[in-house]
């Protein structure tokens, strides 16, 4: 039943290691595209990570078309705040891959329009609210996407 988490870009180290850590609670895999605002090593993902890193199923991407090449045929579901269909209604099934961009942009603009038809989002229920924290955003996707396909 696994699920894939995506960060294309992740540029807050705290962020991408509490997603690890859901990731593992969640029996999802994780796939980190570079270039990352932070070193894989930095001391500050580890600790969000706590010590659960290293049994982390987890795939390296020198890029975002690296990550395309090798996923091609996946089934995605791309997040962002610019989606205009909520994200219960993402078709969620065994395997499939959940995008989500970086913390200061979202996904680049080519991505949303080249996949506006998989573009979700996470519905705001206050005008002085732009977005959701990433770690929390992912948090909720990936347990809707399980609550369904369970």
């Amino acid at each position: 039943m696994p699920l894939n988490i995506v960060l294309f870009e992740p540029e807050i180290p705290n962020n991408t290691g509490n997603i690890g850590r859901l990731a593992l609670a969640s029996g999802s895999h994780l796939h980190l595209v570079k270039p990352f605002g932070f070193e894989i090593d930095d001391t500050r993902l580890k600790r969000a990570g706590l010590d659960y890193w290293q049994h982390l199923q987890i795939t390296y991407y020198d890029n975002i078309d690296a990550f395309f090449s090798i996923n091609k045929d996946k089934t995605m579901a791309f997040l962002s705040s610019h989606g205009s269909k909520n994200h219960w209604d993402i078709p969620f099934e065994d395997d499939m891959f959940l995008i989500f961009g970086k913390e200061s942009v979202g996904l680049p603009k080519d991505l949303l329009n080249q996949y506006s038809e998989n573009l979700f989002k996470i519905p705001l229920f206050s005008q002085h609210v732009r977005s959701l924290n990433l770690a929390n955003a992912v948090s909720i996707v990936v347990y809707e996407g399980i609550k369904q396909i369970k």
